[in-house]
C-alpha cells in the first residue's frame, strides 16, 4: 500500500463516516490543520495517534503503519499548481514571499530566523 493509496482511503473513509478534520484532530490531541496535513501525507503520526486514527476510520494495519513513516514533503502534483485556490496561495508567495522574508528578518532579527532553518 502506497502513501497516496492511504491518503485516498482516508479521504474515502472520512467522507463516508461524516467525520470532520477537527474531530480527528481532537482525537489525537492535535489541531485540525496539523491533522489534515498529516492525514494528507505531509506529517508523521506516532504509534498512538496512528492507532486512534486507524480505529476511527477503520483502516487496515498497513495503512496505520504508513501513517508512522516520515513522508516526502510537498503534495502538489505539478511545480505550478493548477487548482485555482492553491494557485492563489502560490501567487501570494511569488508576489509577497520576499516581502514576508524581509519583514520577518526586520521584526525578529536574522539570528532568530536561523532557528527555523535547522
Amino acid at each position: 500500500m502506497t502513501r497516496d493509496e492511504v491518503t485516498q482511503l482516508i479521504l474515502t473513509k472520512k467522507r463516508s463516516k461524516g467525520i470532520k478534520w477537527s474531530e480527528l484532530g481532537e482525537a489525537i490531541g492535535q489541531s485540525k490543520e496539523w491533522t489534515t496535513a498529516a492525514l494528507l501525507g505531509q506529517m508523521t503520526l506516532d504509534e498512538e495517534q496512528a492507532d486512534k486514527i486507524g480505529t476511527l476510520l477503520e483502516l487496515p494495519e498497513k495503512a496505520i503503519a504508513m501513517l508512522q513513516i516520515v513522508p516526502y514533503k510537498g503534495s502538489l502534483p505539478t511545480a505550478v499548481p493548477t487548482d485555482p485556490l492553491i494557485y492563489r496561495f502560490y501567487e501570494l508567495i511569488n508576489v509577497y514571499g520576499t516581502t514576508f522574508k524581509e519583514l520577518i528578518h526586520e521584526e525578529f532579527g536574522c539570528h532568530e530566523w536561523k532557528v527555523f532553518a535547522l
